[in-house]
C-alpha cells in the first residue's frame, strides 16, 4: 500500500511540475524582451512552484538549519538530486549559479536560464574558460546577488564523499570571496523514480574566509557539506 501511494504521489508530481514548467518557461521567454524584473519574478515563481509541489504533492517537508547568506559570498552546496538545483532561487535570494554548460543548451529552458544568471561551466576548457566564468560572475555579483556552486561537480549518492572538482579551488581563489558551505540530504527522498515522504534539510555551515590554502579550504568544505550524511 505504501509503495502504491508513493507511485501515485510521484506521478501526480511529474504531471503537475512538468506541465507547470512548460507554462513558466513560455511565460519567462515572453516576458524577457519587455521587463527584466518581470522575467526574474517568473523564474523565481517557477522555483517556488516546484517547492510547493514538493511539499503539497509529494508530502516532503523542507527545513533550513542556520542562517542563509544573502550576498558577497560563494555558497558551496552538496548535490544529491535535482531538488536543490531547482530549489536554489527559493532557498537563496536571486542567486547566480555555476551550472553545467549542457543545461544551457536545452531548448527554451537554456535561454531562460542564461538570462537569469546561470554561468556555464565548460569542463576541460582550461584557464581561458575559467577567466571568462569569473568575469561574468563578478559582473553579476556586483548586483548584490550571492554565487552558488556545486563543488562536487555532479550529483552524488547520499553518504558518498568524493573529492571536489579542481575548478572549485580556482574559482574560490580568483573571486576572493568567503565560502558558505551548505549540506543537503535530498537524495534518499527525491533522487528516485518513486519519491518518498519525509524531510529534506539544508544545513548552513559557518563561513570559511577567503585566501585559505587549497587543502584547508577543501577539507573544511568537504566536512561541512557532508554533515548530514548518515553515520
Amino acid at each position: 500500500m505504501a509503495r502504491a501511494v508513493e507511485v501515485f504521489r510521484s506521478l501526480a508530481f511529474y504531471a503537475a511540475f512538468y506541465i507547470g514548467t512548460a507554462v513558466y518557461v513560455g511565460a519567462a521567454l515572453a516576458t524577457l524582451p519587455f521587463s527584466r524584473g518581470g522575467f526574474i519574478r517568473v523564474v523565481d515563481g517557477w522555483s517556488h512552484f516546484h517547492r510547493w509541489c514538493v511539499i503539497h504533492v509529494l508530502g516532503i517537508r523542507v527545513e533550513i538549519e542556520g542562517e542563509v547568506p544573502d550576498s558577497g559570498v560563494l555558497v558551496a552546496i552538496k548535490h544529491e538530486s535535482f531538488f536543490e538545483a531547482i530549489d536554489l532561487p527559493t532557498a537563496l535570494n536571486h542567486p547566480v549559479v555555476f551550472a553545467k554548460a549542457e543545461l544551457l543548451r536545452i531548448p527554451f529552458w537554456g535561454r531562460a536560464g542564461g538570462a537569469y544568471g546561470l554561468i556555464p561551466v565548460e569542463r576541460n576548457q582550461g584557464a581561458s574558460a575559467l577567466r571568462a566564468m569569473i568575469k561574468k560572475a563578478r559582473a553579476l555579483t556586483a548586483e548584490g546577488r550571492p554565487l552558488a556552486i556545486f563543488p562536487e561537480g555532479t550529483r552524488v549518492a547520499h553518504g558518498e564523499r568524493p573529492e571536489l572538482r579542481s575548478g572549485f579551488a580556482g574559482t574560490y581563489k580568483l573571486l576572493g570571496l568567503p565560502v558558505v558551505p551548505v549540506a543537503v540530504d535530498s537524495g534518499p527522498l527525491y533522487h528516485r523514480r518513486w519519491k518518498k515522504r519525509g524531510t529534506i534539510t539544508y544545513r548552513v555551515g559557518e563561513p570559511i574566509p577567503a585566501g585559505l590554502p587549497r587543502p584547508e579550504l577543501e577539507g573544511r568544505v568537504i566536512e561541512a557539506i557532508n554533515s548530514l550524511n548518515s553515520p
